[in-house]
C-alpha cells in the first residue's frame, strides 16, 4: 500500500513519524515550502532574531507526541510557568480575564459583576457563539473583553460562529469564585492546559519538527506544490510536472484548496468546501536593542488602540531568540494581527501600525521604539479555521466523500477543526489516521476526544 502525505506540518510529520516507527516502508511526503514545520516553523531574520509563525507553546495531551518531541530535542528545552495578562483600560489584568476582574477600575468591575449576577437564559440554548457569551459571561465581561477580543482574533462576525468549539479553549465563569477573588484579593492564574509549557533552547518551535523530520529526511520532498488531484486515477500532479500515484493519500493542506484541486469533485462538494471560512494572520516581529525586565510570557489586547490581539515576550522563551543569545542587550516582541474579508488590514502599513500600537498600549516607550533593529513580517494566508455555524454540515459531506476515495484529510486545516488544532492534536491526527488506514482502529482526536 503506497501512502502519499501532503504537507510537512505537525500532522504530516506525525503520519510520517508513525509510518517510520512501525516499519511501513512504502510512503513519501511532499511539502510545497522549502522547509518543514508548516505553521509551526521558525525563521531567523537578517539581524539574528528568531521568530515563530505566531505564538506557539509546547504542551501535550499525548505521551506518544511527548516521546517524539523528546527524541527531537533531548534535554535542549526550557520549561516555563505561564504568565499571561490582558492589557485593558490602562491597566493589566491576569489571564483568564473573567477570574481576575478585581484588577479593573471600579466602574468596569461593577459592570462585570452586575452582568454576572444578572445572567439569564441557558448557554445550551444559545444559537451561536455571541449568544453563548452573553449567557455565560454577562454584559460587562462581554462588553469589556470577550466581544472586542474575539472580534480581533477571528475577524468573523461572532453571530456566524458556532459555540461547539469551546471545550478547553475558554475558561467559563464561577461567580462565587470570582466574588471570593475580589473580596480576598486572590489572583486566579492556573487555569488551562498550558499553564506550564516547554520551549526549545535554540531554533524556535520549528526545532521540534526539524528534529522529528531528520530520521526520515530522505522521504521528504520539499518545494513540491500540488496543483491537481485525480481521485479516480489516484494521481497527484505537482507544479514541476511530476505525477505521483498513490493508494492512500493523507492530506494536510487546506481542505478547501484540496477540493478545488480535485478534477472529479462534484459541484455540491465544491460549494460545501467554498463555504468553509478561515482568517489570515500578520506576524510582526520587533527586535529592539535594550533590556526588557518583564516576566510576562504573552499578553492579550482587546482594545482598538492596537491592531494586534496578542504580543509575546519572545526573548523570555529562549535567550537564543535574540542575537548572540544576549538578552541583556536585546529583546524581541512578536505581535499577531488577524485579517479577513470582514476585517481587512493594510499589509503595507502593518509594521508601522504595530509599533504604534505597542506605544499606545504602553509596551514600548518612544525611545525603545527608536532602537528597533529588526522589523520582520510573516504573512499567513491561512491562520485559523473558523468554526462557523455551517462548518460541521460541510465537513459531514466532504470528509466521507474523500475517504471513500482513499483520501484522509487531517490537521489544522485538513480537518478544519480549530478545537483540535494545536501541535499535539495535529501530530496525533496524523498518527491515528495511519493506524486507521493500516489496522482499522478508531480515530479519537479528530472527534474532539
Amino acid at each position: 500500500m503506497k501512502i502519499v502525505i501532503l504537507g510537512a506540518g505537525p500532522c504530516g510529520l506525525g503520519a510520517a513519524y508513525h509510518l517510520d516507527k512501525i516499519g511501513h516502508r512504502d510512503w513519501v511526503l511532499f511539502e510545497k515550502e522549502p522547509h518543514v514545520g508548516g505553521l509551526s516553523a521558525s525563521f531567523v531574520d537578517g539581524a539574528g532574531f528568531t521568530w515563530d509563525v505566531g505564538g506557539h507553546v509546547l504542551f501535550s495531551h499525548y505521551p506518544y507526541f511527548d516521546e517524539a518531541v523528546a527524541e527531537a530535542l533531548g534535554d535542549a528545552y526550557h520549561e516555563h510557568q505561564r504568565e499571561s495578562w490582558v492589557r485593558i483600560l490602562g491597566t493589566w489584568v491576569p489571564y483568564p480575564f473573567q477570574n481576575n476582574v478585581r484588577y479593573l477600575p471600579d466602574e468596569a468591575l461593577k459592570e462585570c459583576v452586575e452582568g454576572l449576577r444578572s445572567l439569564s437564559g441557558s448557554p445550551n440554548l444559545a444559537a451561536n457563539f455571541r449568544e453563548w457569551m452573553d449567557a455565560v459571561f454577562g454584559a460587562g465581561i462581554v462588553k469589556h473583553f470577550m466581544e472586542p477580543y474575539n472580534k480581533k482574533v477571528w475577524g468573523t462576525p461572532l453571530e456566524q460562529m458556532s459555540k461547539g468549539w469551546i471545550a478547553e479553549r475558554v475558561s467559563v465563569v464561577d461567580l462565587a469564585r470570582i466574588e471570593r477573588n475580589i473580596s480576598q484579593g486572590i489572583d486566579d492564574l492556573s487555569w488551562g492546559p498550558n499553564n506550564t509549557f516547554k520551549f526549545p533552547k535554540r531554533g524556535g518551535t520549528g526545532a521540534i519538527f526539524r528534529g522529528i523530520a531528520k530520521r526520515f529526511a530522505d522521504r521528504v520532498h520539499l518545494g513540491r506544490e500540488m496543483v491537481a488531484l485525480d481521485s479516480a486515477a489516484r494521481e497527484i500532479t505537482f507544479a514541476d510536472g511530476r505525477v505521483e500515484r498513490y493508494d492512500i493519500l493523507i492530506n494536510t493542506s487546506p481542505l478547501d484548496l484540496l477540493v478545488a484541486a480535485l478534477s472529479d469533485a462534484p459541484e455540491r462538494l465544491r460549494e460545501d468546501a467554498g463555504g468553509l471560512v478561515h482568517n489570515g494572520g500578520l506576524i510582526v516581529g520587533v527586535g529592539i536593542e535594550g533590556r526588557r525586565n518583564d516576566s510576562k510570557c504573552w499578553m492579550y489586547f482587546p482594545e482598538s488602540n492596537s491592531p494586534f490581539y496578542r504580543v509575546t515576550n519572545f526573548h523570555n522563551y529562549a535567550a537564543a531568540n535574540v542575537p548572540d543569545g544576549d538578552t541583556s542587550r536585546y529583546f524581541s516582541l512578536m505581535c499577531e494581527t488577524t485579517y479577513s474579508p470582514t476585517k481587512p488590514e493594510e499589509k503595507g502599513g502593518i509594521v508601522e501600525a504595530t509599533v504604534a500600537g505597542l506605544k499606545n498600549s504602553g509596551i514600548l516607550s518612544e525611545g525603545e521604539a527608536e532602537r528597533a533593529v529588526s522589523r520582520y513580517l510573516i504573512d499567513i494566508p491561512y491562520s485559523y479555521p473558523v468554526p462557523t455555524l455551517g462548518r460541521d454540515r460541510a465537513l459531514e459531506a466532504i470528509q466521507p466523500w474523500l475517504e471513500e476515495r482513499g483520501i484522509y484529510s487531517r490537521g489544522r486545516f485538513g480537518a478544519w477543526k480549530y478545537e483540535v488544532g494545536n501541535m499535539d492534536h495535529c501530530f496525533m491526527q496524523g498518527v491515528e489516521a495511519v493506524d486507521r488506514i493500516l489496522s482499522g482502529s478508531a480515530e479519537q482526536t479528530i472527534k474532539g476526544g
